[in-house]
């Protein structure tokens, strides 16, 4: 276990360093400011994963990470304002590109297991996304139209 706490310890720190960078550059938030929000952020995500290495039900750790971070969150517990003016400084655009680019470098790594999937993978990986995209189309286009922008 202690490994794979070093692992994940690693890739947080490695991911939160490039959050700070692109917070600073897309929306001008100081790193200094937004370093006690992606502090929180990181170890809310390292509790989750430890949680779920130890919890034997097969509940992905997304669950554990967004059910933590919505218990310190609510009102009623201690310092949960101060949590969520420390995590507001830090922009969910500026979050989703680190981890993007490193989901991308781990595919990269592993392309014989990727292709062991096969084509058909592929085409269902397009459709999904696809019809996420024109899902998505579609629910901004009646809500917009329902406020009355379009």
């Amino acid at each position: 276990m202690a490994e794979k706490l070093t692992d994940w310890t690693m890739t947080l720190i490695i991911v939160g360093a490039l959050t700070l960078l692109g917070n600073l550059i897309g929306y001008e938030v100081m790193p200094l400011t937004a370093l006690p929000g992606i502090i929180v952020l990181m170890l809310i995500v390292l509790a989750g994963m430890v949680i779920h290495a130890y919890v034997p039900w097969k509940i992905p750790s997304i669950a554990y990470i967004g059910i933590l971070g919505f218990l310190i969150t609510v009102p009623a517990f201690p310092g949960s304002e101060t949590i969520y003016a420390w995590t507001a400084e830090v922009n969910l655009l500026a979050i989703t590109t680190p981890i993007l680019a490193y989901a991308g470098i781990s595919i990269g790594n592993s392309w014989a297991d990727f292709a062991k999937l096969g084509w058909k993978t592929l085409i269902i990986g397009m459709l999904v996304l696809i019809g996420t995209y024109l899902g998505s189309a579609v629910i901004a286009e009646i809500i917009l139209r329902i406020q009355g922008i379009v």
